[in-house]
């Protein structure tokens, strides 16, 4: 069970500031509108606070758990930079990432957030089952 206990507190984490967002400045916690707006210089202090945020997890994790967090990588540069560009063009076409879709839209019964989100699972089990078809 322990082997849970660090992912289980980042979600709450993860809900505990879009709800304090949401209920503070009225702001759906979607990450990628987030980094639009910042890169806009739009609410800025606000969309640099919720980023520098994000960016501190790690440290938080290596001042509590003693450790960096494990993260393993074993796609090559290209393939992440492809992904990078995939995703971007999916939050752009789908009107919102999954952080403002999943955590907030779904919370607030939103039935583009419901589809977005279908979309994405299915998207992901569709990528999951072909890379396994491949790789087999």
């Amino acid at each position: 069970m322990t082997a849970y206990w660090p992912s289980l507190a980042g979600g709450m984490l993860i809900g505990l500031s879009a709800v304090m967002l949401l209920l503070l400045n009225g702001r759906v916690a979607g990450i990628s509108g987030i980094l639009g707006r910042l890169a806009q210089g739009v609410q800025t202090t606000t969309n640099a606070a919720f980023v520098s945020g994000l960016l501190l997890g790690p440290l938080l994790f290596r001042l509590v758990a003693g450790t960096w967090p494990p993260v393993t990588i074993t796609a090559s540069l290209p393939v992440i930079a492809l992904a990078g560009l995939l995703v971007g063009f999916g939050t752009r076409m789908g009107s919102g990432c999954t952080s403002g879709h999943g955590i907030i839209g779904l919370a607030r019964f939103s039935p583009r957030s419901a589809a977005a989100v279908a979309t994405f699972l299915l998207a992901g089990i569709a990528t999951v089952t072909l890379m396994r078809l491949v790789a087999a």
